[in-house]
């Protein structure tokens, strides 16, 4: 029985990722650089199985000239203002409103900080949908995904199976984490993660194409 959907917040909910590798591709070109997008992949996600820096990256290969602290916070003021101007995703708050009407839990599994999330969930006017919601404050250091610390806390707080949850992921790492729990997993690849190869046990384009109904039908048969 479908007792809880949990759902990553970047790039699943709000597209975080796209406008962020759009920034650093922007920042390295101006340079005479090119981020390397295999590498900064490996941390969209989580940052379990990649510790690349791209301010660090890109002062090491400018040899010092770029400082990486004023990169960063470059790279920061550019991607939130692109970020802040972006909407939630298409069937986000259809799922949702649907999961709550059926008495279906609704929570977050993040990689990211609790300041990250839960300041984005409140300008979006959603954040009280979510209980609870599980960032990477919550887990032990270099415990986020692909480890599955986030979901397992995630259903220890909902006090619900694994069987009896779904989880929505944008990225490899995230999709990695969920089956690592054993949940059955829904991928929703954004513009950077289609190009990741990114599949779940079910795979959409869109969340505008999954139903509470199918999503239920697919729990009941593991």
């Amino acid at each position: 029985m479908l007792k809880a959907l949990i759902f990553d917040f970047d790039g699943l909910i709000l597209d975080t990722e796209t406008p962020e590798v759009l920034v650093w591709q922007a920042i390295y070109r101006e340079h005479g650089f090119e981020l390397p997008v295999h590498e900064w992949e490996k941390t969209v996600g989580g940052y379990g199985i990649s510790n690349f820096d791209a301010a660090e990256h890109l002062s090491h290969l400018s040899q010092g000239r770029l400082d990486a602290v004023s990169m960063r916070t470059r790279y920061r003021e550019e991607s939130g203002l692109l970020i802040e101007a972006s909407s939630i995703l298409p069937g986000v708050l259809e799922i949702i409103h649907e999961a709550r009407e059926s008495g279906v839990r609704v929570a977050i599994g993040s990689s990211s900080p609790h300041f990250w999330v839960d300041s984005h969930l409140k300008r979006l006017g959603i954040f009280h949908f979510f209980n609870p919601v599980i960032c990477q404050d919550d887990v032990a250091p270099g415990k986020t995904k692909p480890n599955p610390d986030i979901y397992l806390k995630a259903l220890d707080m909902l006090k619900v199976h694994n069987t009896e949850a779904v989880v929505f992921e944008d990225s490899p790492n995230g999709v990695l984490a969920a089956r690592r729990a054993g949940i059955f997993v829904v991928a929703v690849p954004n513009g950077l993660t289609s190009l990741m190869n990114v599949s779940g046990d079910l795979t959409v384009s869109s969340l505008a194409e999954v139903s509470l109904q199918k999503l239920a039908g697919h729990v009941s048969h593991r």
